[in-house]
Formats: structure tokens, C-alpha cells, sequence
């Protein structure tokens, strides 16, 4: 407890500087996997990043949980799990009263 109350204390001042443009602001994801790249157990790595106008605020990469079968079902399950966590950063601005003016987009390689 002692550590992490030392760790905000030398934080206070860090913060996620979100730049204004000139066009409306957006919601973009991108996202993208690896077909069994770990030649141990043949999962797949997937991530994401996720980008409020030019800013970046989530950003994810983890070996999924099962064997994909193929290419499409390790993009498949990338593309949920980046639907998923964008949906919650969509929500949250929507309580925090900010609205987007369109529907957040999410880009795949596949």
C-alpha cells in the first residue's frame, strides 16, 4: 500500500493530453492477430489500439486463450475482443458527455 501510495503521490502531475482538431472527433480501433505464432502450445497473439481523434488511450496485446483453427477465426476473435473494449471506451464518453458525431470504426488487416 506504502508503494503505491508513493507511486500517485510522484504522479499527480502525469495526465493524457487529448489535442483538439478542427474536425469532429472520432473513435478509431485497429486491430490485428498472429495465427499460432507460439510454437509451444500453437495460440495466437492478438491486440489492439484504440484512438480518440489523434490520441491513443487503450491499447492491448495478449495470447488468446485457444487454438485458433485458422487465420480468419485468430482475426475473428481479435476483432470481439476489440468490439468489446471499445464499446466500454464508448460508453464511458457518453457518461463523461461527450457523444461522437459517428460510430466508432474498427481496422483490420483481413
Amino acid at each position: 500500500m506504502k508503494r503505491l501510495l508513493c507511486y500517485i503521490a510522484g504522479t499527480v502531475t502525469f495526465g493524457l493530453t487529448i489535442w483538439r482538431s478542427s474536425t469532429p472527433l472520432s473513435l478509431v480501433a485497429f486491430s490485428d492477430s498472429d495465427w499460432a505464432g507460439n510454437l509451444d502450445d500453437r495460440t495466437s497473439t492478438s491486440g489492439y489500439l484504440i484512438y480518440y481523434d489523434s490520441t491513443l488511450i487503450s491499447w492491448r496485446s495478449q495470447k488468446q486463450r485457444t487454438v485458433a483453427r485458422s487465420n480468419t477465426e485468430a482475426e475473428y476473435r481479435a476483432i470481439a475482443h476489440t468490439s468489446a473494449e471499445l464499446e466500454g471506451v464508448h460508453n464511458l464518453l457518453v457518461e463523461f458527455r461527450q457523444p461522437l458525431p459517428s460510430t466508432p470504426i474498427i481496422y483490420s488487416d483481413s
